[in-house]
């Protein structure tokens, strides 16, 4: 159970073997999050992000313990990105294991869902045309994370 917040690419195998060494369990699910071309604004070179530290890594700590409170994980991590992202390098990764497919299932998309909207990341997107555009929340992110508040998903 652990988070790592860094500006170097990482390796996604890797990730998921360090969570493997830590425990075992019967699901494994993971999300990769990479650096779409495009956006409502226009084709994309890169993106640059920036946080908090300190605060980033204790957000995420946070929501890895509640996740794993919630659903029963026997483990989690978490890695997560900052400084300039090229085009298919990962931005993010969660990994999750528990003893059953649907709590691993809810654990991982539960942390994704609230990652988006609590941890204090900031995005710039370097557009094609030269453009750079600071991006703003998206209100279908808020609801997502909203809605595990609301009705548990469990």
């Amino acid at each position: 159970m652990s988070v790592l917040v860094q500006a170097t690419p990482f390796s996604t195998e890797v990730q998921q073997e360090i969570l493997f060494a830590d425990t075992s369990g019967a699901g494994l699910v993971t999300f990769t999050g990479y650096l779409r071309d495009f956006s409502e604004q226009g084709a994309i070179e890169a993106l640059e992000l920036e946080h908090y530290p300190g605060m980033t890594e204790r957000v995420l700590e946070e929501l890895g313990e509640a996740a794993a409170h919630r659903f029963g994980l026997r483990g989690w991590r978490i890695v997560h990105r900052y400084g300039r992202i090229q085009q298919q390098d990962p931005i993010v990764w969660v990994g999750v294991l528990a003893d059953h497919r649907s709590e691993a299932f809810a654990g991982c998309q539960f942390i994704m869902d609230t990652l988006k909207t609590k941890a204090p990341f900031w995005k710039r997107e370097y557009m094609c045309d030269g453009r750079v555009i600071w991006v703003r929340a998206k209100s279908e992110d808020s609801e997502r994370e909203k809605s595990w508040q609301e009705s548990g998903h469990e």
